[in-house]
């Protein structure tokens, strides 16, 4: 997702540069009064500025949705491993308890062969 904000912000940069290369060139080969030429400036100023406006919004947008997107995600990862967490708790919980009746079973058997033994 970075290398395409990356993208879009070299895009971005490239169209805005373009553009007021563009409309410099026009201004300068153009035949105009000194007054229509000032007019046109401040038009394409105005329309430039505009334009650095909506890029600078557009990439505030950008950045709120891929936050968005990664708060979401890590909370959902963050439960799935709570609930693994939890399942394997209850498979040790399990585990020990069989292993503790084995032991049980064992040293019951054992102390029955050793008063068998002893008679």
């Amino acid at each position: 997702m970075s290398d395409n904000n990356n993208e879009f912000g070299a895009f971005m940069s490239g169209l805005l540069l373009g553009g007021i290369a563009g409309a410099i060139t026009a201004l300068l080969l153009a035949p105009q009064s000194g007054e229509e030429t000032r007019k046109v400036i401040i038009d394409k100023s105005l329309e430039l500025k505009d334009k650095a406006l909506e890029t600078v919004e557009d990439a505030r947008q950008r950045a709120e949705k891929a936050a968005d997107e990664a708060r979401i995600a890590a909370q959902e990862y963050t439960q799935k491993l709570q609930d693994q967490a939890k399942g394997l708790q209850e498979q040790g919980r399990v585990i020990l308890e069989e292993q503790k009746q084995k032991i049980t079973k064992a040293t019951k058997g054992g102390k029955k062969a050793e008063d068998e033994a002893k008679k």
